[in-house]
Order: structure tokens, then sequence, then C-alpha cells
């Protein structure tokens, strides 16, 4: 008879099992042999493709042990859904909303939003985009707010057109604050968030910064930024590297997230009667 010799092996020299995880779409992990991190945006027969918080994508082959999640090695496998059906698509959008993939973008509503200036178009453009074509609400730029009283009084707001509108640094005493104030109507509403420019919406984690700088009074405040930051004095290219890494709503701050979806609320609200 066959003798066998017990397994000696302490335990904690023993090869861990490694878990099987799906590579669901926005899971993000670490590739160790480059040391690239991203999330899941495409899954096909034996690669996965991960996008970097500055929208770089690189392709790798899903081997086992093969990528570290919460610095802990797991093997990507193909979610269950996904098999034999192609690549993996989102089922969210990027403001955490249930994609609908097959919808078509509404007709454009009479109502409207309006934002400040162009990088906060572009902001909320790149998170709540997906949602705004499927209400088919259009978000404009004003360069600015201090007409806004006269601005709002032209486009003349009413129960089929209502008008949404968010503003830079609206805090208690501010000169946006009494701009805000001087509109009335029913059908307009005027939000805001606390930070001097939407850039600072953007949490400073998922820009690769410790914290957004502290600039003195007289200094414009994009270009003291990017000399806190130690970034050339190109505020266009600035905002470019701010913009590529917002990837999902999870990359915002919540004061700003809860005034655009108040915002999208109240101009997509039906009308009275």
């Amino acid at each position: 008879m066959r003798q066998y010799s017990p397994d000696l092996t302490p335990p904690w020299k023993k090869p861990r099992a490694v878990p099987e995880v799906p590579a669901e779409p926005g899971l993000v992990v670490e590739e160790p042999a480059t040391g690239f991190c991203g999330a899941v945006i495409r899954c096909e027969a034996g690669t996965v493709t991960l996008e970097d918080r500055f929208g770089k994508h690189r392709v790798f082959p899903m081997e086992p042990r093969g990528f570290l999640l919460e610095g802990r090695p797991v093997t990507l496998v193909r979610p269950a859904a996904a098999a034999g059906r192609g690549p993996v698509r989102p089922t969210r959008t990027a403001s955490g909303s249930v994609a609908v993939p097959q919808a078509r973008a509404r007709v454009a509503r009479a109502g409207r939003i309006y934002v400040e200036g162009r990088h906060d178009a572009e902001l909320v453009e790149k998170v709540w985009g997906d949602d705004l074509r499927v209400e088919g609400v259009v978000v404009e730029y004003l360069s600015g707010v201090d007409d806004l009283p006269a601005v709002v009084a032209e486009f003349a707001p009413g129960p089929d057109a209502r008008l949404g509108v968010l503003v830079d640094h609206l805090v208690p005493g501010s000169k946006e604050s009494r701009i805000a104030e001087a509109v009335t109507s029913e059908y307009a509403l005027v939000v805001g968030h606390p930070f001097i420019d939407v850039w600072e919406a953007v949490k400073p984690a998922a820009v690769g910064i410790a914290g957004w700088p502290r600039v003195p009074r007289g200094v414009d405040w994009k270009t003291g930024v990017c000399r806190g930051l130690g970034w050339p004095e190109n505020t266009g290219a600035a905002w470019q590297r701010i913009l590529s890494a917002v990837h999902t709503y999870k990359d915002l701050e919540p004061e700003l997230l809860g005034r655009v979806e108040e915002l999208i609320d109240f101009v997509t609200a039906p009308a009275e009667g």
C-alpha cells in the first residue's frame, strides 16, 4: 500500500487562494507589473481595458493573480452576464444613474440650465451629459453672472420653460449671493456651490494633489493655483488636466453634485395643471 506523508508546511507558508472577481465596469484595480491603476471600461475574451484618472487606456490579459484590488491579489474574470455577448457595456452613467444604452436623445426642452463659464459647462457635460440628453435639457454658459437678472428677464421663464442657474461661490454676503437674490421668478431657480471656481469642485485626490492651494488676494485664482501646484501657468492646459481626471460623480465634491441634481429636477418638473 502506498504511503502518504502528511503535509507539514506551516499554514502561513501555504499559498493563499486568490479570489476571482468579475471585471465589472467601474471596478478599480492595479496591474502590479506596470503599476497602472484604472477603472474597468471594457472586458473582452481574455483581456480587460483599464482607464486611469488621466483618461489613458491600457489593455491587459486577464491572467491568474494578475491584478491588485485594494492592495490584494485577485484574478479578474469575465462577468457572467457578458459571456458570449461581446464587450461589457456600463450599467451606470457617469452621474450614477441607470444607463439606457438604446435611448435616443430627447428633443430639447424649452427650459435650460445656465452655468457661469465654459469650464462649468464642460464638467456638467462630462458627468451628466447622458442624463441631460435623455431628458432633453440643454446647458449653456454665461461668461459670468453680473447681468443675471437681465438674462433671466430676457429668457422669460414660465411653466413650460423653466430656467435653472448654477453659480460659483454662492455664499452669504458675496456679490454672487446678492445677484442671485435679485432673481425672483418662481420658474427660475438659482443655486450654487461654495467654491471660488468649479475647479475646486473636483476632489483633490482625483487630480492627484494633496489639496487646492490658497491663492493670495489680488492674484488671478486660476493662475495662482497653477503656481501653487508647480504647473505651467497655462490655465487652459491646467483645466484639461483636471477635467481628464474626472470619470464619475465620485470625483466631485457633494456640494456641486447636489446642486446640479437639484437643477435637473427643477427644469424637468412637469408643468402644473
